[in-house]
């Protein structure tokens, strides 16, 4: 059949197309069937099937198909080989390595409808990734992907697995392994379920998204970068594969390690240290299941001849005062000046000084820090990247509108959740809204009295603001007891 192509302004991220209800009985062509799309070569696209949005004779194609235009001739394509290998992983059957090299495959060529797709996910989530699948599957992620090279022959890199509210210490430890003369091209992540990935913070700063070219020209000028990765093309497989987990909030670990090493590989990094924050609250629960994953982690890091250690932390409660774009890198700029949050500085610090140890280098990170040589990094990183090196951190003003909660008893903080203070600094704006997010004064075994502040709420809207406050009324993220009753938990 020839149709005719009209682009329809839909920002979807599968290869939608819409057809005409007469057209698809022709065709055969149900919802979600697959559509094989003839233009100077062949594309496949996703059925839709509507009576109003397009008309007999009009193929609509949405955004990751607006290449297409013109007359096309279109038939059904068949489902995907990697269907049935999806299938055999619902039914808890290991997978061989060319199964999932398809699967890889077929998702990165949106072959795979959202519905196959968050079946993989939820196949992997219930049944797991034996070692070798993980091994496989990160090999498979890496290459489909570009890669960065380097002529170092040690390049650093740091990651944290997530689920730390304030976490934000990789812009500190590139100032300081930088300084110390390393190689360290930092690509990060955007925030997605949570108030401020790497990148959003360091927007704050400078210019995060540059091509390979612009990424390397960084680089050179200042022995490190702080880019978004999502620009690049590194393991494009994997920001398909994050998409379907956000909605069911699922990271299974050995999706999780695929993930991050795909990643890290695909950077040309050679030595990583990954932290793994352990505790209630946090992605990992348990100090054993902490030390479980870092052995497995180790173990795929050198299939892939990427040396890896593993910095097993407490993330029980959030890390520096700050959660929010804005505000954690307020933080940040003020740990580099030499004051700051004490626990962000500490935990900068000791992965820092961690990094260069297992990179070979005989420098000390609380040196370079309290020196200001890590500032002077950090400022010529921003400055390549098209920022202000010389802002300072009372530059970095919040949302103007704000509120405080306040301890309605005296006693002692006994526990502070990290997921609850996270979920409120969405509802206040971040990360989309940089400016909001949260202030947090207090800290887990700290004595309060009554009315003293717990934690400030900032907008950059008053409706944003009244509706983090009605969510707080109904969470308690900081928990205060009596000093009787912060004894008998503990018991």
């Amino acid at each position: 059949m020839r149709l005719e192509t009209t682009r329809i302004d839909i920002g979807t991220t599968r290869p939608l197309v819409l057809l005409n209800t007469v057209d698809a009985t022709e065709l055969g062509a149900h919802p979600l069937d697959r559509l094989r799309i003839d233009e100077n070569g062949t594309t496949t696209g996703i059925v839709k099937v509507t009576d109003e949005l397009v008309e007999q004779g009009v193929l609509g194609v949405t955004e990751p198909l607006h290449h297409v235009c013109g007359p096309v001739d279109v038939a059904l394509a068949g489902t995907p080989q990697s269907v049935q290998y999806v299938r055999k992983k619902l039914n808890d059957i290991e997978l061989e390595d060319d199964e999932l090299e398809a699967i890889v495959k077929d998702i990165h060529e949106n072959r795979l409808s959202d519905i196959e797709l968050s079946a993989y996910v939820s196949a992997v989530y219930a049944n797991g990734l034996s070692l070798q699948e993980t091994k496989h599957l990160t090999r498979a992620m890496t290459d489909i992907g570009r890669q960065l090279s380097w002529d170092a022959p040690v390049v650093a890199d740091k990651h944290s697995i997530g689920g730390v509210a304030g976490n934000c210490v990789t812009p500190i430890i590139v100032s300081i392994v930088a300084a110390a003369g390393l190689t360290m091209p930092k690509t990060s992540s955007r925030a997605v379920t949570s108030p401020a990935g790497t990148a959003d913070v360091v927007e704050v700063f400078c210019d995060v998204e540059f091509s390979m070219a612009e990424i390397e020209s960084i680089v050179a000028e200042a022995n490190g970068c702080l880019v978004w990765g999502g620009g690049v093309d590194l393991s494009p497989v994997d920001d398909a594969i994050i998409r379907a987990e956000n909605p069911l909030s699922i990271d299974p670990p050995g999706q999780l390690m695929a993930s991050v090493l795909s990643k890290k590989r695909s950077a040309g990094s050679t030595h990583v240290v990954i932290d793994i924050p352990y505790g209630e609250g946090a992605k990992v629960e348990s100090l054993a299941d902490a030390r479980e994953l870092a052995d497995d982690i180790k173990r795929v890091g050198a299939h892939l001849d990427v040396a890896v250690t593993c910095a097993i932390t407490h993330g029980t409660e959030p890390i520096g005062h700050g959660v929010g774009p804005l505000l954690e890198a307020r933080d940040v700029l003020a740990v580099l000046h030499g004051d700051g949050p004490e626990s962000l500085r500490l935990k900068s610090v000791r992965l820092a000084e961690m990094l260069l140890t297992h990179c070979g280098v005989d420098a000390s990170a609380a040196d370079l820090l309290e020196s200001g040589a890590a500032l002077d990094r950090f400022r010529r990183i921003v400055a390549a990247q098209d920022g202000d090196p010389d802002i300072e951190p009372d530059d970095l003003e919040p949302g103007s509108e704000s509120t405080t909660v306040q301890a309605d008893r005296a006693g002692v903080v006994t526990s502070v959740d990290n997921r609850q203070l996270c979920d409120l600094a969405r509802r206040a704006g971040a990360p989309k809204d940089s400016r909001a997010g949260l202030v947090i004064h207090t800290s887990t075994a700290d004595p309060v009295e009554l009315g003293d502040d717990l934690y400030t709420i900032y907008a950059e809207t008053g409706s944003k603001r009244a509706a983090a406050e009605t969510l707080a009324a109904d969470r308690e993220p900081i928990r205060v007891r009596s000093k009787t009753d912060a004894l008998v938990e503990q018991r």
